[in-house]
């Protein structure tokens, strides 16, 4: 199925619905975080509302571990200026009765030991 990932010690399970597609990386291919989603979201749903707007490189729908519902967020990865025009025509649409967020993805900055 997917990717799952359990985090520790909080009893919180995760798991991602599919697996990112192949890609081939441009240049410019930039990594949506899409929010507020509806926990009955589905990968074609988020698929057809991106699509309006160029094309959907990946999708990665995560869900819970356990009861395999949406868990209100994924990650879409599109061309620059294809993500940029979603970013501006979906931000704040209305979907499912939520008010979607869509951001560019913030890369995590990895924490190293603290000079233990």
């Amino acid at each position: 199925m997917g990717f799952f990932y359990c985090a520790v010690g909080c009893g919180v399970g995760i798991k991602f619905l599919s697996q990112p597609s192949v890609v081939l990386r441009g240049n410019d291919v930039k990594k949506l975080f899409v929010g507020n989603l509806p926990s009955d979201t589905t990968e074609s749903a988020v698929q057809d509302l991106f699509s309006e707007f160029g094309t959907v490189r990946s999708i990665n729908l995560v869900a819970d571990m356990f009861t395999g519902k949406c868990r209100g967020f994924c990650f879409i990865e599109m061309e620059g200026h294809e993500a940029r025009a979603a970013m501006a025509g979906l931000d704040g649409k209305s979907f499912g009765g939520n008010s979607l967020r869509v951001r560019f993805e913030d890369p995590r900055v990895t924490r190293g030991r603290k000079g233990r």
